[in-house]
């Protein structure tokens, strides 16, 4: 495998570091429940996705204390 002949300055490698960047997660509400969710997935709170209900959520029963 081929090696760098010259060591590379902290600026180079910062200045091709500055392309690196995370973008925001695209997140919009769903027309159902209006909870955030990912566009074109199912809604993890109600189900539905492209107006019909997609998935059945079972929703838990809170335990009783004894």
């Amino acid at each position: 495998m081929p090696l760098p002949k010259k060591r590379h300055s902290k600026a180079r490698g910062r200045r091709r570091r500055t392309h690196w960047k995370l973008s925001k997660t695209a997140l919009m509400p769903c027309p159902q429940c209006k909870s955030l969710k990912l566009p074109h997935r199912v809604c993890a709170v109600c189900g539905y996705y492209n107006g019909r209900q997609a998935i059945e959520i079972k929703v838990k029963e809170k335990k009783k204390k004894q």
